[in-house]
């Protein structure tokens, strides 16, 4: 999706940003990219499991502390 913009004869730079900046807006390319800018990737079913156990392993790791009254 390439826009291709080229200076008028007798115009301005303001005048062709303009034009610009208003072909970018009716393309909606700026809405694409700012969705795909927070896209977050999916974990792997390894990382899963892994911060799963870390999870686990830290929650009983807490649960020890607090029985023997150190936290």
């Amino acid at each position: 999706m390439a826009l291709e913009i080229r200076k008028k004869q007798k115009e301005n730079i303001q005048g062709m940003v303009r034009r610009f900046q208003k072909a970018v807006q009716q393309a909606g390319i700026l809405l694409q990219v700012r969705k795909k800018q927070f896209v977050k990737k999916q974990k792997s079913e390894n990382m899963k499991k892994k911060s799963a156990l870390r999870r686990v392993e830290t929650k009983k790791k807490y649960e020890a502390l607090r029985k023997l009254k150190k936290i």
